[in-house]
């Protein structure tokens, strides 16, 4: 065996343990706890994001993490594009207050991206072309979230001056 197919094989290896890692990470940050009285859990995501930043921060590295995970297994570009477009959405609608944390109780990005890994390894052609088809859509997506935070804020804005100008009036 030359040095180079034992490279392989080693980063294969690292590469399941890596898996491995991430799976017990991703339920951790999206699935730890069940929600009592309901078939729903939630993880420590949704804990850290009750505080400002904090959870934005600490997904942002398990994120990256996942996406490392996904190189090294060799994951194909289409699989790791919609692992980031997860990521993104997650991010943009995380911005926002109440609304991200309501979300990231329901999206589980991390979670979402663990099961591309697992169906890219367990059906490589069919996760990959199911992927480039997902990403068709998250331009649309992101844009639509954008145009309704734009459009809930311009309202927020002209209902916050026109209480101003009545109380200014009074």
């Amino acid at each position: 065996m030359d040095a180079r197919a034992r490279g392989e094989r080693g980063r294969d290896q690292r590469g399941w343990r890596e898996l491995e890692r991430l799976r017990a990470i991703a339920r951790l940050f999206d699935q730890a706890f069940p929600l009592p009285g309901t078939r729903l859990r939630f993880g420590i995501d949704a804990l850290f994001g009750l505080l400002p930043g904090l959870g934005d921060l600490v997904g942002a590295v398990v994120a990256a993490y996942a996406l490392h995970v996904a190189r090294t297994l060799r994951a194909p570009r289409a699989i790791q594009l919609h692992m980031l477009a997860n990521i993104a959405i997650d991010a943009l609608v995380g911005t926002v207050p109440v609304i991200g944390d309501l979300f990231d109780f329901v999206f589980k990005a991390q979670t979402r991206n663990l099961a591309l890994l697992e169906r890219w390894m367990a059906s490589p052609g069919a996760a990959e072309r199911r992927s480039r088809r997902g990403l068709i859509l998250v331009p649309l997506l992101i844009f639509s979230v954008f145009v309704t935070l734009t459009v809930a804020g311009v309202w927020m804005l002209y209902v916050s001056l026109r209480w101003l100008l009545a109380l200014a009036g009074s």
